[in-house]
């Protein structure tokens, strides 16, 4: 009787113990880091904006500038400087402008340039002579002032050199071009340039490029 009743009470015991607690199970938080957000999204390509102009800028801007930096250059302040016109005023904007030294400037590219009909009516792509071309424009932008005596009548585009297109650009994109003096002989008229364009913080376009300054 009195193993019968030490039974019952081992058998109580047990089945009024709490059930064993759920095996663990760690969580993890998670939350994107910096490099891990495409900030190249089909919005911002489609829809260039001041935060992609300042992304690719900020890509642009690898050299530090000694002197003071001219903001805002509009298109009537580039009409100034250069003799360019439509439809071959391919720079829109400066955003930077150290005179005699480097600029940086915007192109909009739009479906409404008119080359997109024929380049390429189904996949409309910028022609890559014609970032050349506003690269160079931009350098006309830098040399053009009096601190380098550059002419507007006797300023030409002179020679290319190590150009490599890297990316298509096409409509919708902001190229965002950095054209920098490296060497300049007074004494030949003969300017060297080094250029990059950007889209979305990603080189498209880099090269060398000679300018011939005449004088006044």
């Amino acid at each position: 009787m009195a193993m019968a009743m030490a039974a019952s009470a081992i058998s109580n015991s047990l089945l009024s113990s709490p059930s064993p607690p759920p095996p663990y199970r760690p969580t993890f938080a998670w939350s994107p880091s910096r490099s891990q957000v495409n900030l190249r999204s089909t919005a911002f390509r489609s829809y260039p904006t001041l935060f992609t102009t300042r992304s690719s800028l900020d890509a642009a801007n690898d050299t530090k500038q000694d002197t003071p930096i001219e903001l805002m250059m509009d298109i009537n302040q580039i009409r100034e400087i250069l003799p360019h016109r439509f439809p071959f005023l391919l720079v829109d904007r400066v955003i930077e402008h150290n005179p005699g030294v480097s600029a940086v400037a915007i192109k909009n590219v739009t479906i409404n340039d008119n080359f997109f009909p024929g380049h390429f009516p189904e996949r409309p792509i910028m022609p890559g002579v014609l970032m050349v071309e506003a690269m160079a424009q931009v350098g006309g932008l830098v040399m053009l002032q009096p601190e380098v005596g550059g002419s507007r009548e006797n300023f030409f585009f002179a020679g290319i050199d190590k150009v490599r297109f890297r990316k298509p650009v096409v409509a919708g994109d902001t190229l965002v071009m950095r054209m920098t003096l490296i060497k300049l002989q007074k004494r030949f008229g003969i300017a060297k340039m080094e250029g990059k364009a950007y889209v979305g913080g990603e080189v498209v376009c880099e090269g060398e490029f000679l300018m011939a300054t005449g004088s006044e």
